[in-house]
């Protein structure tokens, strides 16, 4: 290690060394002022006395249009009709009478049951019956006999009271026998089992041979009709709510249809060509959901909707004739969910407004609160801009107020997530 003294030493001849090089120490020292002054001059702004440059904005006059809301929500298909095909009496199956996976008739028999049994039973009933009917007819015949004898007292009257008695037992004995001979009737024909609706059916659980009784649970086939599908949607309560203050207020208004119409679409994004009817909405909250029930009804003509397939449905919710849209790139919205936008005001200088746009309409929002007609919206240029910074309007597109309502979908949006409810 060095001592002071020999540091010293080192320093002293360093300068001595200098002393003979003042021009390179000159040149550097120069080098090293004029590099200093040309980064000041890179991290100043511009020169003091000019103004900072306009920005350039395009802007949209806001005028109201006559719009239709809608909600969009998801749901899976069911058939309108669904009945499990299942023996009435018990026996074992003969046959089996249908194609599986082919449409049936109401009607139509499906499986045929041993009636051997039951034709015996039939029979039996049957000669019960006979015997009654001629025991009944002789009983009468004795009746209007002793009808004309005890009018001359040729026989007395305890034995009148007796025929005419057996009369009306002979007559309950038919009517009993009668109800046996239905029953038995009844039971050789469920030995055909029939379709009870027309649809199209499934597989069959039970094959030739099969003994099938009267009170099993597994049903036998399942039969579902396709001419006419259910969707089961659910809606949160709150939006259930907003709705009705809505109308309540008079934002929106029904439609002119008698029921909401509802279109679908498709797992594969197409719409389906048959719109729907809106048929009711639950009458209570679901405790464990929060939510209502809402069930539509489509026509399927071409058997293209399938029982549950998953789609998405677009439901009317009502006219706003009055509704005030821009576009979704000239909202912002913050880490909170709020929205805001950027207008022009009277004095040419951008103003930020906080607005309520919830809704989504096509590729632009519903703003129901912070705009008016005839405000102008930042929609290009944005990225310069701040509040109360002047700016120079280069392209205004006003919008045309519509008296016919639009086709396309207004979907609800979750807050800085998604443009659809």
């Amino acid at each position: 290690m060095k001592t002071p003294t020999t540091l010293i030493h080192d320093a002293h001849h360093r300068l001595h060394r200098l002393r003979w090089r003042p021009r390179r120490l000159f040149a550097a020292l120069s080098m090293l002022a004029i590099l200093g002054t040309a980064g000041c001059n890179r991290q100043a702004g511009p020169p003091a006395g000019f103004p900072p440059q306009t920005a350039q904005v395009g802007v949209l006059t806001l005028a109201p249009q006559r719009i239709v809301e809608t909600a969009e929500l998801s749901g899976r298909l069911s058939s309108q009709k669904v009945s499990d095909v299942r023996p009435q009496v018990s026996g074992i199956i003969l046959k089996r009478l249908f194609v599986e996976g082919s449409d049936v008739k109401a009607g139509q028999v499906l499986y045929q049951i041993d009636p051997a049994t039951y034709q015996a039973a039939y029979d039996q009933a049957r000669g019960t019956l006979e015997k009654a009917r001629a025991t009944l007819a002789s009983a009468k015949t004795k009746a209007d006999r002793y009808t004309d004898l005890v009018k001359i007292n040729a026989v007395s009257k305890q034995d009148y009271d007796d025929a005419v008695a057996a009369v009306r037992e002979d007559a309950a004995d038919v009517t009993a026998d009668e109800a046996s001979l239905e029953s038995a009737r009844v039971n050789l024909e469920y030995t055909r089992v029939r379709a009870p609706i027309s649809g199209r059916i499934g597989a069959s659980t039970v094959t030739e041979g099969a003994l099938v009784t009267s009170d099993q649970t597994t049903a036998l086939a399942t039969i579902q009709a396709f001419d006419q599908m259910y969707l089961d949607v659910t809606r949160p309560s709150t939006e259930w709510l907003k709705l009705r203050k809505a109308f309540a207020s008079g934002r929106l208004k029904k439609t002119g249809s008698d029921s909401a119409v509802v279109t679908l679409v498709m797992e594969d994004g197409t719409e389906y060509a048959h719109p729907g009817a809106l048929q009711f909405s639950g009458v209570t909250v679901d405790a464990t959901t929060g939510s209502v029930t809402l069930r539509s009804t489509f026509p399927n003509p071409e058997r293209e909707l399938l029982p549950g397939m998953f789609v998405r449905a677009s439901l009317e919710e009502g006219e706003n004739d009055n509704a005030i849209l821009v576009p979704q790139m000239a909202v912002t919205r913050a880490s909170d969910g709020k929205a805001s936008i950027y207008v022009v005001d009277a004095s040419g200088k951008a103003q930020q407004a906080t607005v309520v746009a919830d809704n989504a309409f096509g590729d632009q929002w519903i703003v129901t609160s912070g705009l008016h007609a005839g405000d102008r919206v930042i929609v290009s240029g944005l990225q310069s801009e701040h509040a109360g910074a002047p700016v120079k309007v280069v392209a205004d597109t006003s919008q045309t107020g519509s008296n016919a309502p639009s086709d396309a979908s207004a979907a609800s949006a979750a807050p800085a997530v998604s443009a659809q409810r």
